[in-house]
Order: structure tokens, then C-alpha cells, then sequence
């Protein structure tokens, strides 16, 4: 190599160099002192159709947009309205909405809109103490029936199909099994616990559970629905560290990952939105928890078909709408045949169970649940959703 270029690729290098290193210092200096700069959760356009303490309802449209970017780099047409029916989406207690708008190329909400669906999502608020007594009757039941009312005189559509991701899926399967409503006419599960008694850390949790309560049932008078649901509330500190402990490998790697990447924007922002989402989680109602604590974790009440839900009775064996359930391949939590038992149990003739990559979180929101879960999600709604005409 001659002189003259030898030297034209230090300075090359050496101008790469100083490039990298500016754009590290500057990262740096936002990560440790302007965090929410990078933070990009909760971008995606709504209308709030119902706020009523502590539970709200929102509609997702993309009124001024002709396509959305995906997390590949590809791009979607916007389809607007294609199907009359809406999609009601439905997250689990314990987290914040942002769980599925997560980022602008990774938003469940944004995608579904794009597709053609009228999307709304159940809001299920920030609890504080004077909500820890809630329990399943009030979500699964009084909660939801006030959601779906809104939903329907917003749409003028009677008609919805309902979509949950763990403990949103079990309120969605209540809520139906509940009402037997006809014109809840899909439903879709992903990573949602059924046969607690079965694989994974909930089923193992089960079985753990299960015996010390039988003991306790037939030489004592102590009942854990006696106890105060006030007291059995989880706070937002615990509900963290348990989405954390689902990965918990993953939980201390990706700080080696941050400083390996501290040059890429992109990343940085990425990780900074999953980190500001994991690190907010919420309080959990002692009621849900005391009422699954006894009737899934104990008694198993979800696999038989039936489950107590205040002083009404769910019956999930008499769910006939069609049904799609997922689960996570690599999930810790909710192991693929704890959700698969969903199948045994619903009536219904159009079902089916599928497995997707990804654990507990990323089967829903990790960077493949785009062109897995949610695209066969759309797919398989738009062929039983009708049009607009």
C-alpha cells in the first residue's frame, strides 16, 4: 500500500473513530441524565371514550398516516375501517398500556389499525391502596360489562372480538364465559394459565400451593377467602421483580448489551422503552389475587370448565365462539400445556392452539411477535370479522 493511501485510511479510521465516539458520549449523557428522551412508548394516536376511577377505555385510529413502519424495516399499507367488527384488546393487571404500544415499529394497537381493524383497549388504570379490595367480580364482570357498553355505542357494532395476553386473556375468557354473550364472536389468548396444576412456575406454584391449603381445609377453620384482600395486594416493586424473574438471565445480560451498544440510537432507545415499561409496573389487587389464589392456584377451577366470579358462576365449557390460544415457546411462567388445556375445555368447534416464539413477554411484544402473533392474529380475525359492506 502506498504512503498516500495508507495515510487517507488512518484518517479514515481515525475520523470513524471520533464518530463513534461522539455519538457514545452523547448517548451516554442522555441515558444518565435525560432518560425520557428515549423513552417511546406510548406514541400511537387515541381517543378516550370512557374514564371512569380506576379503569378508562381508548380508541386507536391513524387518521393522518397512509402506512406505518415495521420493526424489519418494512412498510405497511393503512387499511382504515376494512372490518365493521371491533377488536377489543385486553392487558393483564399489573402493567401499564404501554406494554402494547410499546414502540412506534412495535405496537400491537398501531398494527391492528393498520390492518383494517377498529381497535380499542381496556385501560385497566394505575390502582392505589383504596383499590387493592377489587377482585375478579369486578374486573372480569363490572369492569368489563361498563367497557364493552362504551365500545359498542362508539362502533354502533354490537358485534366485537376480544384479545388477551395472560391475565387479560383469563378476564376475557370469564367475562364470556359469564355472559354467554353471542355477539362476543372471537376470542384470542396468548400465554394465558388454565391448568394450574401443570408445567412451568404457575403450575408449579399450583401444586406447591395446593397441598398446604387442603391441610389447612380439613383440620382447620382458616379459609384463605377469609382473609383481608386489602392486605394481599402486591406492590408495583413485586410485580416487577416477578415479569423479571421470567427472564432473569436476560434481566442482568442486557446491561452488558447497553454498554456494548451505547453507540447505536436506535438500540439505546429500544432499551431504554423496554427498561422504563419493566421498571413501572403496578400494584395488583389483593382481591384477583386472593380469588386466583384460591380458585386457579388451589382448586384448579379453570381446568375444570367453571369458576366462581363474585356470586356468578363462569362456565368456559360453554364458550362456542371460535377461539385461537397461544403460547410461548421458551416460557417460563405460563409452560405451553398450561394454556393448551384451554382447548379441552371451551365448546367451541372452531379452535385452535398454536406455539410461538418467545417467553412470557416476548411472545407478545419481543421483536418476532410482529410477524408471528400478530400477523396471524389479523390474519385469522379478517376471515371471521365480515366488512364494511
Amino acid at each position: 500500500m502506498s504512503t498516500h493511501r495508507l495515510v487517507g485510511s488512518l484518517r479514515s479510521r481515525g475520523l470513524a473513530a471520533n464518530d463513534r465516539a461522539t455519538q457514545v458520549a452523547a448517548n451516554a449523557f442522555d441515558w444518565m441524565f435525560r432518560r425520557r428522551r428515549l423513552v417511546k412508548s406510548g406514541k400511537t394516536w387515541f381517543e378516550l371514550i370512557h374514564d371512569d376511577d380506576p379503569i378508562a377505555v381508548r380508541y386507536y385510529g391513524l387518521p393522518d398516516e397512509t402506512e406505518i413502519l415495521l420493526a424489519d424495516g418494512e412498510t405497511l399499507p393503512i387499511q382504515k375501517d376494512k372490518f365493521a367488527m371491533p377488536l377489543v384488546i385486553v392487558p393483564p393487571l399489573g402493567v401499564t398500556t404501554d406494554v402494547f404500544d410499546l414502540l412506534p415499529q412495535r405496537s400491537l394497537v398501531r398494527y391492528m389499525a393498520a390492518r383494517g381493524f377498529r381497535v380499542y383497549l381496556i385501560d385497566w388504570g394505575r390502582p392505589k391502596r383504596e383499590h387493592a379490595h377489587l377482585g375478579l367480580a369486578d374486573y372480569a364482570d363490572r369492569f368489563f360489562s361498563a367497557a364493552l357498553a362504551k365500545i359498542r355505542k362508539h362502533a354502533g357494532c354490537e358485534d366485537v372480538s376480544l384479545m388477551g395476553w395472560c391475565m387479560g386473556g383469563l378476564l376475557s375468557l370469564m367475562h364470556t364465559g359469564l355472559e354467554q354473550d353471542p355477539h362476543i364472536r372471537n376470542l384470542i389468548t396468548v400465554a394465558s394459565p388454565i391448568d394450574m396444576h401443570g408445567a412451568g412456575l404457575l403450575g408449579g406454584v399450583g401444586k406447591a400451593v395446593n397441598g398446604p391449603a387442603q391441610l389447612l381445609r380439613r383440620y382447620t377453620d382458616l379459609r384463605l377467602e377469609m382473609l383481608d384482600p386489602a392486605r394481599m395486594a402486591s406492590s408495583p416493586w413485586l410485580t416487577t421483580l416477578s415479569f423479571k424473574m421470567t427472564d432473569p438471565v436476560g434481566s442482568v445480560t442486557t446491561y452488558w448489551d447497553l454498554v456494548t451498544n451505547l453507540a447505536d440510537r436506535e438500540f439505546l432507545e429500544s432499551y431504554s422503552t423496554t427498561s422504563d415499561y419493566l421498571n413501572h409496573m403496578l400494584m395488583y389487587p389483593g382481591g384477583v389475587i386472593r380469588d386466583m389464589t384460591v380458585q386457579v392456584a388451589v382448586d384448579n377451577k379453570l381446568a375444570a370448565g367453571k369458576i366462581e366470579v363474585g356470586s356468578r358462576l363462569a362456565e368456559l365449557d360453554r364458550i362456542r365462539c371460535p377461539l385461537l390460544a397461544f403460547a410461548g415457546e421458551t416460557d417460563r411462567l405460563v409452560a405451553p400445556d398450561v394454556a393448551r388445556k384451554l382447548i379441552d375445555v371451551v365448546a367451541s368447534e372452531d379452535k385452535e392452539f398454536r406455539v410461538a416464539p418467545g417467553g412470557h413477554m416476548g411472545v407478545i411484544i419481543g421483536s418476532r411477535a410482529q410477524n408471528v402473533v400478530w400477523k396471524q392474529s389479523a390474519d385469522w380475525l379478517a376471515e371471521r370479522s365480515g366488512g364494511l359492506g
